[in-house]
């Protein structure tokens, strides 16, 4: 997500909101509260439907034009999460917000995008880490991970199904992850 957000508050003029989205080279913004929580999100295509209507003796605010309740995040939620709630809404961003509801970022579909070109290495290192930190108790049978183009291979004997449904579930959890595989042969289950 970014951290530095353009935002505007309910009260803001349409001129002001039309000058921030030209200059800041944003299509919407998160418009806040008092209270600094994300109330609704003002778009381009919220200010070209009021100016079909525009009565030019009218003071227009952020309040008045934008689109409620705004469609957020936690910043807690997962790549997945928040791709599914972006195609579902057909949003191109989304704004981040604590567990107070407090604007701390926004992820656009480019971020969310970003994840799959990371290094297989990485997401193979992160899993590995995971796996024997969180996982594997003491002393139970070795998992092997493989990642290629960001597809997960669980290799390993692990006669638990229990635990053999969680390394997978865990692993699609993993920033990167396209796919998590069993090997053919192989006692992991996908």
């Amino acid at each position: 997500m970014t951290r530095s957000v353009i935002s505007v508050r309910k009260g803001s003029p349409l001129k002001d909101i039309v000058q921030t989205m030209r200059r800041s080279r944003v299509s919407a913004l998160p418009v806040l509260s008092t209270d600094e929580r994300v109330a609704g999100v003002v778009s381009e295509a919220d200010l070209l439907l009021d100016a079909q209507d525009m009565d030019e003796t009218r003071a227009v605010t952020a309040g008045q034009l934008m689109t409620e309740p705004a469609v957020t995040v936690p910043q807690d939620a997962t790549i997945a999460s928040a791709a599914r709630l972006m195609a579902h809404g057909h949003l191109k961003r989304l704004p981040v917000t604590d567990e107070d509801g407090a604007l701390i970022g926004i992820v656009s579909r480019g971020d969310l995008l970003k994840t799959y070109l990371r290094p297989d290495e990485d997401i193979a290192a992160e899993l590995r880490e995971m796996i024997t930190a969180h996982l594997v108790p003491a002393g139970a049978p070795l998992v092997h991970v493989h990642v290629s183009d960001g597809i997960v291979r669980l290799e390993g004997s692990v006669p638990d199904p229990k635990l053999q449904d969680m390394l997978v579930r865990v692993a699609r959890t993993v920033p990167g992850v396209v796919d998590v595989v069993p090997r053919p042969g192989a006692a992991m289950s996908a």
